[in-house]
């Protein structure tokens, strides 16, 4: 049985950001808990008892104390039930978490090798002793099978596939660790219960909705995709940046070429947006573009959203 739990459901700084007033944040200060989420991430099980990370966002620690499947188990001194961290980018709030991690509990990072040289290259990853910690390289279209710490089969195979995206921001106009030719910057991920068949996609990050992508998830039980922002000059028309979502790596939800009308003649039992910036008026539970995303059968998820599949 293939359990997903949403550990975080936006965009990196989170909501509130720390620094922002935009009608969002203040929104979510004024009303508390109930509109607060922390930066994306998902965990998932095929046996209730093993688990792993989709990306490690900042607010991990945060995450896992809230999270009672993620709990040391009752009795033990020290213990994770997180066998490995599955990177689909670099970006910061990705695999900044990675640092809360280093208690020394053994557990593996995949990824692939473009993200794998940016960890090398900064060496305040070196916390993460590789003799605890292995960093399996994965490759694009090539299923692997994560392994539980002990080495043994964990019954769930990942996909890995390319998405149209980009580099981390904080590489713009430096030299990639990685270097600049080829894919494997962002990833999307097909993740399967091999006992059951049961399957879900994670995509967080994505530039365009292209026909291929759109063959490869349809008809899937799960979705979980990029809800960065509602239109694409938002943030720009808030005053907020001076950039599109598009030029982040983020397709919009709205518009004609946005996730919202490209996907919507796809069959999909549940799609989840993730990756919410603050900005994102579909936060807001009364706004009329949450209306008008529940309408065409999307969900924004709370923090902490358990769903079996």
């Amino acid at each position: 049985m293939l359990r997903v739990v949403v550990l975080g459901a936006a965009a990196g700084g989170g909501v509130p950001q720390w620094n922002c007033g935009c009608e969002g944040c203040r929104t979510a200060r004024d009303n508390g808990q109930e509109l607060q989420r922390t930066q994306a991430s998902v965990a998932f099980s095929g046996d209730g008892e093993h688990w792993f990370l989709i990306n490690a966002s900042p607010d991990l620690r945060q995450q896992l104390n809230a999270t009672p499947q993620l709990h040391p188990k009752a009795g033990a001194l020290r213990h994770t039930p997180i066998a490995g961290v599955i990177l689909t980018n670099s970006e910061v709030d990705a695999v900044a978490g990675l640092l809360s991690m280093r208690e020394g509990s053994p557990f593996t990072v995949y990824a692939h090798e473009k993200v794998l040289a940016i960890l090398r290259a900064n060496s305040i990853f070196n916390v993460l002793n590789e003799k605890n910690v292995q960093r399996q390289p994965i490759g694009i279209n090539e299923p692997f099978e994560p392994r539980l710490p002990d080495g043994a089969r964990s019954g769930l195979e990942v996909l890995p596939f390319a998405v149209s995206g980009k580099s981390a921001w904080y590489l713009e106009g430096k030299t990639h660790p990685g270097g600049d030719s080829g894919e494997g910057d962002t990833l999307g991920l097909k993740i399967t219960d091999k006992a059951t068949g049961k399957c879900f996609y994670f995509i967080a990050a994505c530039a365009e909705v292209t026909d291929a992508l759109k063959a490869e998830i349809d008809g899937a039980a799960l979705v979980f995709f990029d809800g960065t922002v509602w239109q694409d000059d938002e943030m720009i028309k808030a005053g907020l940046s001076h950039k599109t979502g598009k030029s982040m790596g983020h397709v919009a939800m709205s518009g004609d070429h946005g996730a919202i009308a490209r996907l919507a003649d796809l069959t999909l039992d549940r799609k989840i947006f993730l990756h919410i910036n603050n900005s994102n008026p579909a936060l807001l539970p009364a706004s009329p573009e949450r209306k008008a995303a529940e309408a065409a059968g999307w969900q924004i998820p709370a923090d902490g959203t358990e769903i079996v599949l």
